[in-house]
């Protein structure tokens, strides 16, 4: 039956409301309400109709809180204090007259009444229902929520016999009735007193995809998310009190550059141009600074067309910043100052655990060059090694594609392999070969290498840098050094940027810069050893079958 026109509406059977069309003869939401589901949502929605029977609305609009939860414990916590200090002692304190809301964590029907906890964004408390006090209205929503439900309620803060801080209800509103079963997973009380939560989810995948999920069942990720904020906040503060003025260069770019890697493509119809989504912020900031704009920064998301992996995500946070007048070696000390200064005002340490491994990001930090490293791990000198006596080496390291790659691509793979990964750091490693650094100033006296570093940690770069080139007839050479790699299919080679070494050619002074990797600090710092546990929504592969 596909429904019966009226006034060139169709009317759903189910339902007996209008629509200009449905969907296999039925109307949206009778479509979605009717949808295969495992028995505990089916119960749910069970529920869902029988609260709007007895006229409850079950997606409430809003609920004026008078504290959030850790607010109306603190508040209580004191008044016990202050009355205990009282000359005549008083009775049992209570906080009248509280308006607190969150999702129910627990529920523990006694039949007369039933103890539950709800938690908001960083608090939890208990809240004690009676049914003779809430009367026949709140006894019949009582039988109708369940684990993850948000409601609110009204009354009194005081201490049961067993020492909880409890809520007692005089109130209590429907805010948001949940279908879905929240995972919550095991509690118990560690030995210090802290609540620890054993998640309900069994597949690290599920917990990516479903972050919302993940988050409302566990403090431990949300207290991870806080802390990246935290970090991201103190970055800013940081720089902003030594001058640096914090700028938005362009996402959407008709050429894409300032990084070695293979971009996102998109089409521009109204200007029939093709777009890239930035892989690096380098080339636009360094225009800002030929602007007479002698310190900026940015922190944003760049996009790189690359695998995925414990270090790596397409799309990933960077910061990046330019002075003038500066060259590298200024920017190591400000690199080192500014990391220490950020974790200890963030974490109230610069010392940590990661994997194992203690580092402590207090300056100064240890300092190597690039090449001695190299020789060190390597057997061999890369001043003096031919092309394939190091593409030799690649393929012992199990590089199948050593063939097809540039002197700069392997150079670059096998510090990766043979180095990074020894390296617990934080170390400043220095002096990179030249063609492995095509925006690079030469090092002084040592025109092979570059005045550039990284910063390793744990095992993989933090943080990469340079002495700006600023010589625009070197910089166009470099450029088409890029270009003629690309021409050979080397699919992460820069184009020429014509444009940019126009603004060179403005004058571009003397230039330390960096990018720092936003989400591999925030790894380290709270110890998460994979990048996909400390951004929010991270790449996935496609969900196989309904939601």
């Amino acid at each position: 039956m596909n429904g019966i026109r009226q006034d060139r509406l169709i009317i759903c059977p189910p339902c007996g409301s209008a629509f200009p069309e449905l969907r296999d003869g039925v109307c949206a939401a009778c479509w979605y309400a009717s949808r295969e589901r495992p028995k505990p949502v089916r119960d749910r929605f069970a529920k869902l109709a029988r609260l709007r029977e007895l006229g409850v609305e079950p997606f409430g609009h809003a609920f004026d809180r008078s504290h959030e939860l850790g607010e109306a414990l603190a508040m209580f916590e004191d008044l016990e204090e202050v009355t205990e200090g009282a000359a005549d002692g008083g009775g049992a304190p209570e906080l009248d007259d509280v308006r607190v809301a969150g999702r129910i964590l627990s529920y523990r029907d006694l039949g007369g009444s039933a103890f539950a906890h709800i938690g908001d964004r960083d608090g939890r408390l208990q809240i004690h229902l009676r049914r003779n006090l809430l009367g026949d209205d709140g006894s019949a929503l009582m039988d109708l929520l369940d684990l993850g439900d948000w409601i609110g309620v009204g009354g009194a803060v005081f201490r049961t016999r067993r020492g909880e801080v409890t809520v007692r209800a005089e109130s209590l509103t429907l805010l948001t009735k949940t279908l879905r079963p929240p995972p919550f997973g095991k509690e118990e009380v560690a030995e210090d007193g802290r609540r620890v939560v054993h998640s309900g989810f069994s597949d690290q995948a599920s917990r990516y995809r479903q972050r919302y999920a993940d988050l409302a069942v566990n403090p431990d990720v949300r207290e991870v998310f806080r802390i990246r904020s935290r970090i991201v906040t103190e970055l800013r503060r940081w720089l902003d009190a030594r001058g640096f003025l914090e700028v938005e260069t362009p996402i959407l770019q008709p050429l894409y550059g300032g990084a070695l890697a293979r971009p996102f493509s998109t089409h521009h119809h109204r200007l029939d141009r093709k777009m890239f989504l930035r892989i690096a912020d380098e080339l636009y900031l360094k225009r800002l600074i030929v602007g007479n704009l002698d310190r900026v920064y940015e922190i944003g998301h760049d996009f790189r067309n690359e695998g995925v992996d414990r270090t790596h995500n397409p799309e990933f946070t960077m910061l990046e910043l330019y002075f003038a007048f500066a060259d590298y070696e200024d920017v190591m000390r400000l690199t080192e100052t500014m990391i220490g200064d950020v974790a200890r005002e963030v974490m109230g340490t610069t010392r940590f655990e990661y994997a194992g491994a203690v580092v402590d990001l207090a300056a100064p930090w240890a300092r190597i060059r690039w090449d001695e490293a190299f020789s060190e791990a390597a057997g061999l000198d890369p001043r003096e090694a031919g092309d394939e006596e190091l593409r030799a080496l690649a393929r012992k390291t199990g590089r199948a594609d050593a063939d097809e790659l540039s002197r700069g691509q392997i150079l670059d793979a096998l510090f990766s392999e043979l180095v990074e990964g020894r390296i617990t750091g934080p170390v400043i490693v220095y002096g990179h070969p030249i063609e492995m650094s095509p925006l690079a100033k030469p090092m002084r006296g040592e025109p092979a290498f570059a005045e550039r570093f990284e910063v390793v940690v744990c095992g993989f770069e933090l943080v990469n840098a340079f002495s700006e080139l600023n010589d625009p007839a070197d910089q166009w050479e470099r450029f088409a050094a890029q270009q003629r790699l690309r021409d050979a299919g080397d699919q992460e080679a820069m184009e020429i940027d014509e444009d940019y070494v126009r603004a060179l050619e403005y004058g571009l002074p003397p230039t330390g810069g960096f990018g720092l990797g936003v989400d591999r600090l925030v790894m380290l710092m709270t110890g998460q050893t994979s990048i996909r546990d400390v951004i929010l929504f991270p790449i996935l592969r496609p969900e196989e079958g309904p939601p």
